[in-house]
Parts: C-alpha cells; sequence; structure tokens
C-alpha cells in the first residue's frame, strides 16, 4: 500500500452535468462539474476523477471544453474517463490538463490500447476503470466480470484476470468499482477488492457503494490504496471529505 490513502471525488458526467444513480440508473442531477471540481479542491480533494459515463455507449469523445475548464480551477491531480479510445484522445487530454486518462471499454475491446498508451506517455498516465459485477455459477473463473458501456455490457471476462493482462501491459494504477454496489450507500465490495489485491501489485482505487464514512476504512483494510466515492461527496453536505478523512484517520491509517 503506498504511505498515504488517497481521497477522490468521482464526477460522473453525462450531457455537462455531474450525475448520480443507482447501479447507473435512474440518474439525478448532482450540480455543474466545474463548479463541484472547485468545491472539492478547496475541501481539500486528494485527487479528482470525472467519468464521462455515456461517452463509449453514445461513440462521442469526452467533454474537452469541461476538462480544460475544470483543470484551470484545481490544483490537485484530474483523472478523465469515458470514450478514451487512442493515444491521440490521451495526448488531447494531457494537453486540456488532465494529468492522467482512464480507459475501459476501448481497452476491453481492444487491450493493446494500453500497451500503446503506457509506450507513448507512460504508465504513470494511464488508469484502467474496471467496472465488475458479481456473476452466477461458472461464468467467469473468479466470480467477478468485466462489464464496458458504463455497466450496460457484460463481456464474459474475468475481471481479474483482465486485472492481471492490463498490468502486464502496463497500467499505472486500477479504478475498481462494483457495478452491484454503484450508488447503493451500503458500502464498498471488500470480497471483490481483496480479490483484486491478490493478483495485481499496481496502485488500487476502490469504489462503488460508499455511504458513509465508516464505509471506507474496510476498503482500505481489504487492500485499497485510494478511495473513490460520488453520493457520499455530491449530497454529504460542506464536511464530507473531512468526514471521510478522519474515518481514515482514526482507523489507523495516514491519509494526505
Amino acid at each position: 500500500m503506498s504511505v498515504a490513502v488517497r481521497v477522490i471525488p468521482c464526477l460522473d458526467v453525462d450531457s455537462g452535468r455531474v450525475v448520480k444513480g443507482v447501479n447507473f440508473q435512474d440518474l439525478r442531477d448532482a450540480g455543474d462539474p466545474v463548479e463541484l471540481a472547485r468545491r472539492y479542491g478547496v475541501d481539500g480533494a486528494d485527487e479528482l476523477t470525472f467519468l464521462d459515463i455515456t461517452a463509449s455507449s453514445a461513440e462521442r469523445e469526452t467533454t474537452y471544453d469541461m476538462v480544460r475548464r475544470a483543470a484551470e480551477e484545481i490544483f490537485i491531480p484530474l483523472t478523465v474517463g469515458g470514450g478514451v479510445r487512442s493515444v491521440a484522445d490521451v495526448d488531447r487530454l494531457l494537453r486540456e490538463g488532465a494529468d492522467k486518462a482512464a480507459v475501459n471499454t476501448a481497452a476491453v475491446t481492444r487491450p493493446e490500447l494500453i500497451t500503446e498508451i503506457a509506450e507513448r506517455f507512460g504508465s504513470q498516465v494511464l488508469t484502467l476503470s474496471l467496472d465488475a459485477r458479481r456473476t452466477q455459477g461458472d461464468h467467469t473463473p473468479s466470480g467477478f466480470e468485466v462489464t464496458t458501456m458504463g455497466g450496460r455490457k457484460g463481456t464474459g471476462i474475468d475481471a481479474l484476470a483482465w486485472a492481471k493482462e492490463a498490468q502486464e501491459r502496463g497500467v499505472g494504477e486500477i479504478l475498481l468499482n462494483s457495478i452491484d454496489a454503484d450508488g447503493t450507500k451500503q458500502g464498498f465490495d471488500a470480497e471483490m477488492i481483496r480479490a483484486v489485491r491478490e493478483v495485481v501489485s499496481v496502485p488500487l482505487i476502490a469504489s462503488g457503494g460508499a455511504g458513509a464514512p465508516e464505509h471506507f476504512p474496510p476498503a482500505i483494510a481489504a487492500g485499497a490504496d485510494a478511495v473513490l466515492a460520488a453520493s457520499v461527496f455530491h449530497f454529504g453536505g460542506p464536511h464530507a471529505i473531512d468526514e471521510v478523512k478522519s474515518a481514515i484517520r482514526e482507523a489507523g491509517y495516514e491519509v494526505r
């Protein structure tokens, strides 16, 4: 595990607005992404993640203007995902002010994309966004399946095997999101985090299910180097980041 745990608000963006639902369904408006980015930067977030959750399914580019405006307002690392399909897309994101690019659907479709991006820019700029869900029976060896298109499409690919392959191809970190837990506010999927932690050594960001400050330490205990959430920050009041960091610190972990 890294020396200090990172706390990362996630902005799921659709049509230029931050949205949040349950299991990526029944989305409701949570505000302007640039305004929220500014607020979280002031409130003590360690990083920010923008995920354009419909860019891949709609087969369009991510919103570069939004990325540029947000990057002008914050002084913490910014990761952007959704619709990243090529080395050229990553190049443009970095030029617009992003620090890291997250790949999901395009990398599952063509795993060589990971190698191409890592060789061009270095592993430090590349995050694998791994949206996984539990499967029934022997559908996948580990019981966790990779999904794409913002959790809308099952792939039949084993999540642990994909995490290992992505690490070997050069991703710098893995953002592990539980599709089953997403938006439920019932806590992270610790079993899934432990399973992925056992097969990869790159930094692991836990996502999906956080609803209260006390939900974060168990994710770290399961092997997460960083914790990412949306609802608990968007709707948790002005001191949500401080409260999460306090809970992590009180559990015996160092935070930034």
